[in-house]
């Protein structure tokens, strides 16, 4: 369900202002913040609004949650009757079985012609 929230927030500068938008973002199923004077405005899908406050609390300081309503579409879903379309069903698709590639080695003969750079031992 769709829904608005708005939180009155405590704040004194733009830096906490900041700060409480970004709070209020990383909350689950939040589309839309905006703030309104001292009031954070919240709209979101399933956003539980308890957790949104005492998460503004924690990281802002004073929180109160003002009002909390449902946002009904404005378009409501029209209903049409329409005829299911006739579709042509695939055939079933044999069962084919691809074994996996098998790995392939390649094998090096390096030589040993060099002598060992190391020459104290």
């Amino acid at each position: 369900m769709k829904q608005k929230i708005v939180i009155k927030v405590h704040i004194d500068c733009e830096k906490c202002r900041i700060k409480a938008m970004k709070v209020a973002t990383s909350a689950l199923g939040v589309n839309v913040v905006a703030v309104e004077g001292d009031q954070l405005v919240v709209s979101g899908v399933d956003v539980d609004a308890a957790k949104l406050t005492r998460c503004l609390r924690k990281k802002v300081g004073y929180a109160m949650l003002v009002a909390l309503e449902e946002v009904k579409d404005k378009q409501p879903e029209a209903k049409k009757e329409e005829t299911p379309e006739k579709s042509i069903p695939c055939p079933p698709c044999p069962p084919y079985y691809c074994p996996p590639p098998c790995p392939q080695f390649y094998m090096y003969d390096v030589p040993n012609d060099h002598a060992p750079l190391c020459i104290i031992m």
